[in-house]
């Protein structure tokens, strides 16, 4: 059986799928026409960001409720390309989608992603979570991914139409947690001695990485001092973390103590597959 210790201390997400898609449902049913329209992300408006995260419902439904295996990438096409090629073709074909079609819907298909994963076992074992560097993953971790990816969707639409990101619990920390399982992947190309610590700090949480004979570790006793500290504002670490600020600009935003190479790789962290 595959040890995933080095991930750290499962989450446990399941809960909280159908308190987010509420608050998603609410956000877009208080939406004005003009809003609909409104750029979300760099070529996508709400509407289209909406009829994206239908899109994820009905992947994941099809997938792990289903067996449904889909369509594949094509011949030489990597994981990024095939991902962004598949989400453009369904924002695309839902074009004749009003927002109301995409509420009703969303509101059906939430139903049933909350109780797949209420349903689902954590111990499981899943696709690979790429960021990191899980493949196959422990179930829990997908679940926990999947979450910020509703999440992250969200707060998108919120600036969109002159919203600040909602950076309240119980969301908060179940997602910078999840985001911070991405570390020992990050550090994997920096050498340090076995026992050589690193803390990132956000949101009254801190997490310990730690270097370890075979890589670092999330799990690993945390002893002595650490070498680096990072100290990160909560909306500076999930801008980060989904590449919604870049690495040198979340080290100006950020205070590191200590081991400055090695806080700044920790700077380098992403939580979403990214190119």
């Amino acid at each position: 059986m595959t040890d995933f210790a080095w991930l750290g201390e499962p989450i446990d997400a399941r809960k909280l799928f159908q308190p987010e898609r509420a608050e998603l449902l609410a956000l877009l049913g208080g939406l004005e026409a003009e809003d609909w329209t409104r750029t979300a992300v760099p070529g996508w408006s709400v509407r289209d960001l909406a009829a994206h995260l239908l899109g994820d419902d009905y992947g994941r439904l099809a997938r792990d409720r289903d067996g449904h295996g889909g369509p594949g990438p094509r011949d030489g096409e990597g994981l990024a390309g095939f991902i962004h090629r598949i989400n453009q073709e369904w924002v695309d074909a839902c074009a004749r989608l009003s927002p109301r079609c995409l509420i009703d819907t969303l509101t059906l298909t939430g139903e049933q992603i909350a109780a797949l994963w209420q349903g689902s076992d954590p111990d499981g074992r899943s696709l690979g979570v790429s960021w990191a560097g899980a493949d196959p993953a422990p179930l829990w971790l997908d679940c926990a991914r999947d979450l910020t990816e509703y999440w992250v969707h969200r707060q998108q639409i919120r600036e969109a139409v002159g919203l600040r990101p909602d950076l309240g619990e119980p969301f908060l920390l179940p997602v910078l947690d999840t985001f911070l399982r991405a570390l020992p992947f990050t550090l994997r190309d920096i050498a340090a001695e076995p026992g050589t610590r690193l803390d990132v700090s956000a949101a009254g949480r801190t997490w310990t990485v730690t270097a370890t004979a075979s890589g670092w570790s999330l799990g690993a006793p945390a002893t002595g001092e650490p070498a680096a500290v990072v100290q990160a504002d909560p909306d500076t670490l999930w801008r980060l973390c989904t590449r919604g600020i870049e690495p040198d600009e979340a080290v100006a935003r950020s205070r590191i103590e200590g081991d400055e190479r090695l806080g700044r790789a920790a700077c380098r962290m992403v939580s979403i597959i990214h190119e």
